[in-house]
């Protein structure tokens, strides 16, 4: 399945087909802007112009420009157009924004900053779901460990099971400011997972380092957690270098 494809699935959720046309007409625009086709500060076509080159209805085309102005990438003004904004305007954590930016060849530097923000919120989410996780939080990633043994990381239900994973360990943390990251986190595992595998298979299996996040929350060891929450951040980190790389 193309990231086309997987985006269209994550957004569509059965809306009909004038929904999806905005959406892949936002698609499309969001890719170019991510991906540095139009950089801050460039104005957009107008929609009479953008509209006849995709052969799309205006209306069609300002419901997108309504999406990219949601997430920040874009802002419209009567007669000044529609201008890409600076770039600390963007919500970069966005699920749908961060599907974009895969959607084509990320910024090397934007991959680093979703690792280190990983690095900095999933250790510690490990260790407060080891002290306060209870029987259905262990159900949770024991049954979404299961899936991706059984579907492996190169298919979607394999990934969607690694984002239940991720996303149980964040709700036994107790903590909903750290509950409102999990769409994110989800959103970056599951696309830089995808990314490493654009060329070629996964160039290790990740599951095991996944297993030893379980087994310490499972014990309720906190420090233990982390450490392996850590090394299982890094681990993936130094997979998506030697993906790049080659």
């Amino acid at each position: 399945m193309s990231t086309e494809e997987n985006t269209a699935k994550a957004g569509d959720g059965g809306r009909g087909p004038g929904r999806r046309l905005h959406g892949a007409i936002a698609h499309k625009l969001g890719t170019a802007i991510l991906s540095g086709k139009y950089a801050p500060g460039d104005i957009l076509s107008g929609e009479v112009a953008f509209a006849e080159e995709l052969n799309v209805s205006r209306s069609a085309y300002r419901e997108a420009i309504q999406v990219l102005t949601a997430k920040g990438l874009v802002a419209s003004r009567p007669k000044a157009g529609t201008r890409v904004l600076p770039r600390d305007r963007w919500n970069l954590l966005d699920p749908e924004v961060l599907g974009w930016a895969f959607s084509g060849e990320p910024d090397r530097e934007f991959i680093r900053s979703l690792f280190e923000l990983r690095a900095i919120v999933e250790p510690a989410a490990a260790r407060l779901a080891a002290q306060r996780r209870d029987k259905a939080d262990i159900r949770e990633m024991k049954d979404a460990l299961a899936a991706m043994r059984r579907h492996t990381l190169t298919t979607e239900a394999g990934r969607a099971a690694d984002r239940d994973f991720h996303k149980a360990i964040l709700q036994a943390t107790r903590n909903d400011a750290l509950l409102v990251l999990s769409a994110s986190i989800g959103a970056a595992v599951n696309w830089t997972t995808l990314f490493k595998q654009r060329a070629r298979a996964l160039p290790r299996n990740p599951i095991p380092d996944h297993v030893r996040v379980y087994d310490a929350i499972a014990a309720g060891d906190p420090a233990a957690a982390a450490e392996a929450m850590n090394v299982l951040v890094d681990l993936a980190l130094e997979d998506m270098r030697e993906s790049m790389e080659g």
